[in-house]
């Protein structure tokens, strides 16, 4: 008998009030039912005392959470990492159940999150303003933080505990409350990640735990006027659908969206190590990362030889169980996602691509119920081909002919989006001027395009973002506000730029 899950709202773990439940299964194979999660239905609904009592919730756990010190704040964030670390195995076993990636994958999945909790623990004493001279006398200036009030969190499946916890830690740390709606592929990792937080002390107000689609949860966050800010990671169509709500209601916002990432390489490269790079930038996690590489760049001198030993490698790549320690690339997240990538080998064939190798559902034993597609290498791309400038989200590599750098750092630079890049190559002064130039929020140089820590700032620009970073010190800059204090202790009337005869 499988578990039926619920939604924490309100300090409490409840059923929807829709009574509706929608099925977690996994992608590798379907017949395992996980569990059954609450289908909070739209606000029209019964889904409206849902979110109401969230949104409610939500405000008075922020006046209490917003009081307690920053340092103390952080102390419950330390906590959460401690009990990641005690549980990191069973953590991972259901993150691969439920989304599919190896299980080598996701214990990083969970350290990522373990390593932003800790960094977020230390911030809770680094919330620093500026003290600055006054233009008058007897009189101090300074600025502080403020944090802001309830914030929406909607993340995506690909990263089940990494990426909330890139939004969530950040956001507790500054003293927001939080009202979270995880991907429907992913809900189980969601009941675990709020369990450990309410474990670690967080107060149980402080967070909201709310199922459901995105057309309707999502919305109705995103739509509600006592929600105050919001944090989105998803599609760049999705995201600009917010940003227009954002703008119009004068939200806090933030966005991580496409990514059409490409990896150069230079004549003068390590052929093995660039290899190794584009082996794990394009079909770890299946290619369903925003920073997977979907692009092969390779100068035309190396490209024939390169792509043979691509080919043979992509093609000796063993598909299966993320359970199973002999996998090296999981199942798709759902059947959407594999026809998604059969439609853009046959838009590639229709544009004149060859399929090296994949281009193809997998089946054989052990993959016969799960959501498999094989490692596909297509050459013949064209720069302005489809394959070459639309996010595929899956195994799907389209491998691209420069004769020059500036040729590659252009070809890199068209598309919409401007996530991640990377550049392999010998020459010191190639490896800076792709620093420089190749218009994205993240190069690697001699590294893969996937591979970010958690004390860095992450995102991108054009079509994949909206100036804001995930991660690092900026983050901590989104979740709040700045205040300015001015203290006269001269006793009289003082005016600012009024000119005064000393």
């Amino acid at each position: 008998m499988s578990n039926t899950y619920q939604n924490f709202i309100a300090g409490q773990w409840r059923a929807p009030a829709s009574g509706e439940h929608f099925e977690n299964r996994n992608p590798a194979n379907t017949d395992e039912l996980i569990g059954l999660f609450p289908e909070t239905g739209p606000p029209s609904g019964a889904g409206g005392a849902d979110i109401e009592a969230a949104v409610a919730s939500a405000e008075r756990g922020f006046e209490k959470w917003s009081r307690m010190p920053a340092p103390e704040r952080g102390f419950v964030l330390k906590k959460a990492g401690d009990v990641m670390t005690e549980r990191k195995d069973a953590i991972a076993r259901d993150m691969t159940r439920e989304m599919g990636k190896v299980l080598e994958e996701t214990r990083g999945d969970v350290q990522e999150a373990i390593d932003t909790a800790y960094y977020a623990a230390v911030e809770g004493r680094r919330l620093f303003g500026k003290t600055v001279p006054s233009e008058l006398r007897d009189k101090w200036a300074m600025s502080f933080r403020r944090p802001i009030g309830p914030f929406a969190i909607i993340t995506p499946f690909n990263f089940p505990l990494a990426v909330p916890s890139w939004k969530i830690f950040p956001a507790l740390l500054c003293g927001n409350s939080i009202i979270w709606k995880p991907s429907e592929d992913v809900p189980l990792t969601a009941n675990t990640f709020t369990e450990i937080l309410l474990e670690s002390g967080l107060p149980p107000e402080a967070i909201q735990l709310v199922h459901g689609a995105g057309e309707t949860v999502g919305k109705a966050l995103v739509d509600h006027p006592e929600v105050p800010g919001i944090s989105f990671t998803g599609s760049t169509r999705t995201g600009s659908a917010i940003g227009e709500t954002a703008g119009r209601m004068h939200k806090r916002l933030s966005l991580e969206m496409g990514g059409k990432n490409a990896q150069i390489v230079m004549a003068d490269a390590d052929m093995d190590l660039a290899l190794d790079g584009v082996i794990w930038g394009a079909f770890g996690t299946a290619g369903q990362r925003c920073t997977a590489t979907s692009r092969l760049l390779l100068e035309d001198r190396i490209h024939d030889e390169f792509v043979a030993r691509l080919q043979a490698r992509a093609e000796a790549l063993r598909l299966g169980d993320g359970l199973d320690s002999g996998t090296e690339v999981g199942p798709m997240i759902h059947p959407a996602a594999v026809e998604k990538c059969e439609r853009y080998v046959e838009i590639a064939r229709s544009q004149g691509a060859t399929v090296a190798c994949g281009g193809a559902r997998a089946t054989g034993p052990g993959l016969e119920k799960g959501h498999f597609f094989r490692p596909t290498v297509l050459t013949g791309v064209d720069r302005n081909h489809r394959t070459a400038c639309e996010e595929i989200f899956g195994p799907v590599l389209s491998v691209i002919k420069f004769e020059s750098l500036d040729e590659a750092i252009d070809i890199n630079n068209q598309v919409e989006y401007g996530l991640s890049s990377a550049l392999y190559t010998s020459d010191v002064r190639s490896a800076f001027r792709a620093i420089n130039e190749l218009d994205n929020g993240i190069t690697y140089v001699n590294a893969p395009t996937i591979g970010a820590e958690a004390h860095l700032p992450f995102g991108g620009v054009k079509g994949t973002g909206n100036g804001h970073r995930e991660g690092g010190w900026e983050v901590y800059e989104f979740y709040t506000e700045t205040k300015v204090a001015y203290v006269d202790y001269s006793g009289k009337l003082q005016r600012a730029q009024i000119d005064v005869d000393w």
